[in-house]
């Protein structure tokens, strides 16, 4: 029998401060965190699909800027870092910002009125958001001393969602008046990293941030996000034994199938590392099973308002070419629905040549999940 009881896999937890406390099991990235965070630009922009770890990169971020360091005590952050300065934070997480004007507003103005009570702002009543947003950024500096860390989670979820209703403008019109004050304020600012799945470039934070830097497809952050074969099995082997042993296979055998289910994905053609979906790979040595969770957690909620259904069905998606300009600065409203689907995680990177990248799926989870689209679109037709 193998021994996993006293192991704790991070099922469904984003939080990093609750992994380390609790015990939980944590894929050390913080090297390449300390990287981006002091080597890297000041802002940063980090495109990955759904169940990617995005949330788990964002709150280890904001514990590093927090300056919390007995939280990566053992980790290879502790060889980098030798100041752990506190900083103030502001957060955002957009997926909590609904899919509408009201909400959007709803949303910053409870977030606001946090950090205006944590740093002691006092707010006129007609002050804007954008107003606001300012201030919190030079009240936080003026009183700690320290420039600010600004993390914005899921930026595009409210566009997402609002895309193709009547109340998309007046949201891009929210996110156009209170993210310019970014840029106005640069000197307040220490660091600013935004997420995201997808790229509404002319619309929001990519038309004020023009300093924005795209770093989705650098080499040396191509395995922030997810876990690479190497990482599966130096931090994983009890789990990867106990599927094993469950399903009569060999250790290899287990390795391989997880590996056919959920690798498989590339985000940079300099460093093709293969990369694991974790949210997917951690569920499987959780349960000891190979299932779909990737798809069953709604990952493809939003494919038909970016693809429609002849698209999909009459696409060859083994073998899908893209150039890269497409890929890497195009907006996700008129980029086609390669793009889209490369974003959202259905297709990923197999090679590059000369300006033109070919796409494929990822893996086995994926196909099923497309095809299982595909099957529904040929019978509803």
């Amino acid at each position: 029998m193998v021994e996993t009881n006293n192991r704790r896999l991070p099922v469904g937890i984003q939080s990093f401060e609750e992994m380390r406390k609790e015990g939980y099991l944590y894929v050390d990235k913080t090297d390449i965190i300390w990287q981006l965070a002091n080597e890297g630009k000041k802002y940063n922009y980090l495109s990955r699909p759904r169940r990617f770890g995005k949330s788990v990169l964002v709150d280890t971020l904001e514990a590093y800027f927090m300056g919390k360091k007995e939280l990566f005590e053992g980790l290879k952050i502790m060889e980098m870092e030798k100041e752990w300065v506190k900083r103030p934070v502001v957060r955002l997480d957009m997926s909590q910002a609904g899919a509408g004007p009201e909400t959007v507003r709803s949303y910053l103005d409870d977030a606001f009125h946090t950090l205006e009570t944590e740093y002691g702002i006092v707010v006129r009543q007609d002050s804007s958001l954008a107003v606001r947003f300012k201030n919190i950024i030079e009240g936080a500096y003026s009183k700690t001393g320290q420039q600010v860390a600004i993390l914005i989670d899921e930026y595009d979820s409210p566009l997402q969602h609002s895309w193709k209703t009547p109340q998309h403008e007046a949201c891009t019109s929210i996110y156009r008046e209170v993210f310019a004050i970014l840029k106005a304020n640069d000197k307040y600012e220490k660091f600013v990293f935004i997420t995201g799945i997808t790229k509404f470039t002319q619309i929001s934070l990519f038309s004020v941030l023009n300093n924005l830097s795209n770093i989705s497809f650098d080499p040396e952050y191509a395995a922030i996000c997810g876990i690479t074969k190497e990482e599966m099995l130096r931090d994983f082997k009890p789990e990867i034994n106990k599927l094993a042993v469950s399903k009569g296979w060999t250790f290899d055998e287990a390795v391989a199938q997880l590996t056919a289910y959920y690798d498989g994905y590339h985000f940079c053609h300099e460093n093709m590392v293969d990369i694991f979906n974790p949210f997917c790979l951690i569920n499987a040595l959780a349960d000891s099973k190979l299932k779909n969770y990737w798809a069953s957690s709604g990952a493809t909620s939003l494919l038909p308002k970016f693809v429609d259904d002849i698209e999909i069905k009459m696409k060859n998606f083994e073998d899908c070419p893209i150039d890269s300009d497409t890929l890497e600065t195009s907006d996700v409203t008129g980029g086609g629905a390669e793009l889209f689907l490369y974003q959202s995680g259905y297709l990923t990177i197999k090679s590059y040549t000369e300006g033109i990248y070919m796409l494929g799926i990822p893996n086995h989870e994926v196909r099923k999940a497309l095809y299982k689209i595909v099957f529904d679109i040929e019978h509803h037709l």
